[in-house]
């Protein structure tokens, strides 16, 4: 008597899975724009730190003075 031959299917991971989902539901321009609109708060992040450290050396700047 034979064994019956086993398949193994490659399990996706959540990220894969989700993915998937979003290709499914989403237009190529909607996945677009969200990676846009991500992209941007990315930028807005990264100029409100420079904001922060440019505020930081006029403020030592500033006291130097004094």
């Amino acid at each position: 008597m034979q064994a019956a031959p086993v398949r193994a299917t490659a399990i996706p991971s959540f990220t894969d899975a989700l993915r998937a989902v979003e290709s499914l539901l989403l237009s190529s321009g909607q996945r677009t724009a969200r990676r846009n609109a991500w992209t941007s708060v990315l930028e807005d992040r990264r100029r409100a730190k420079d904001r922060v450290e440019a505020q930081r050396v006029l403020e030592e700047v500033t006291s130097a003075r004094l």
